[in-house]
């Protein structure tokens, strides 16, 4: 188990030249389906080439776990892991309560449906997995877990990041230092390395009982490869003093969605503020940037939550409140939008938390936690 992060700097250290070549000659690559791709005018709004919202697979296993949360499409076939293939992680248990979820689901895009892990007896409870979800090449997964012991904010703990390899094992565990309630994740895959962005949306939360407090974070974690099971080289607070509060509909509201795009900059979805907000050259950064900077406000977005990057290089993010997906240029123009929900009451409130980019821009994964489904819009 990790709680001290390694101040050696071993494999970010040795990578750092490495990794600012390739950001300026060609640009990034995220593990999120962030990458951009090759196709159809990704000049006009991404959204405008779908007209179809189906229904890919239930994700409930058989022990019952519901509220799908966070979506990764797997990058290469290693282990139980097949390329294309859509991780899927479950944050409620088969009565509901909020934080207990312990599944991660493996689905196929024609629809296969399996327990990709259950983490239930590999870490010690309570578990409640998060929207926080990434998998690398290598075949290591990441996810997130803000747990309950009976599905109320009162009960809720710090959590942790769980490593999972390709065979669906608890590797490693990293808690301490800046992990409090990890919300959502994305990634950049170097190989021998990895960087996980991690929203915290726990600090001064519970305590506060309801009451908003500006402490939410966005911390870079780098994970060292070349040693097994990998290790944290670095954790560094990117960002910090998002609004966050306890939610008895929600169990809990802060910075949640993330997405990096290939000139290294990451977007966050601030969920409370109503807004997208910016952090250029994320990877590199040594000095905290606060909320960053807001590259679009209201309008459309309606309490946005998960986030991608779609292939034209516009921020896609799905609304807690409405149920609606909505494109956003890096300069800050709401240039299309989309109900993909209209479930619930009101319709489309806390259906939307996790989506990722189908690969080669084909369409859109989203879970829809009403119907307990991952969908595809395409």
């Amino acid at each position: 188990m990790h709680t001290t992060p390694n101040r050696r700097f071993t494999s970010w250290t040795r990578s750092l030249v490495i990794l600012a070549a390739v950001s300026l000659v060609g640009g990034l690559t995220a593990t999120t389906a962030s990458a951009a791709a090759r196709g159809p005018n990704w000049s006009a709004p991404y959204l405008s080439m779908f007209h179809r919202n189906s229904k890919v697979a239930s994700t409930v296993p058989s022990n019952g776990d519901v509220n799908p949360y966070g979506v990764a499409v797997v990058p290469h076939s290693v282990g139980n892991l097949v390329a294309n293939d859509v991780l899927v992680s479950n944050f409620n248990d088969a009565a509901n309560a909020q934080g207990t979820g312990e599944t991660i689901m493996q689905i196929s895009p024609r629809g296969k449906v399996s327990v990709f892990s259950d983490l239930a007896g590999q870490v010690p409870g309570p578990i409640g997995l998060t929207t926080a979800l990434a998998v690398f090449r290598n075949g290591d997964v990441v996810v997130g877990s803000l747990p309950t012991t009976n599905g109320k904010a009162s009960t809720a703990t710090a959590g942790a990041l769980y490593v999972i390899d390709s065979w669906g094992n608890v590797i490693e565990t990293i808690k301490g230092d800046h992990i409090n309630g990890p919300w959502y994740m994305t990634a950049y895959d170097g190989g021998s390395f990895g960087v996980l962005f991690v929203t915290n949306v726990l600090n001064g939360t519970v305590a506060a009982k309801g009451k908003t407090v500006a402490r939410g974070t966005v911390v870079r974690i780098v994970l060292d490869f070349t040693v097994s099971p990998p290790q944290v080289d670095q954790e560094f607070v990117l960002g910090k003093g998002f609004d966050e509060a306890t939610n008895a509909a929600a169990l809990v509201l802060g910075p949640t969605g993330l997405t990096l795009a290939p000139n290294g900059t990451l977007y966050v979805a601030d969920t409370m503020a109503n807004r997208i907000a910016a952090y250029p050259d994320a990877l590199f950064a040594v000095q905290s940037a606060g909320t960053g900077t807001t590259v679009s406000t209201d309008g459309f977005l309606n309490a946005p939550l998960g986030l991608a990057l779609a292939p034209n290089g516009d921020v896609l993010s799905v609304n807690a409140a409405d149920g609606y997906i909505v494109e956003t240029t890096p300069a800050g123009v709401q240039n299309a939008w989309v109900l993909l929900d209209s479930t619930g009451s009101p319709p489309g409130s806390g259906a939307l938390f996790g989506l990722a980019v189908q690969p080669q821009g084909k369409g859109v994964y989203f879970v829809d936690d009403d119907l307990n489904q991952l969908r595809l819009f395409h």
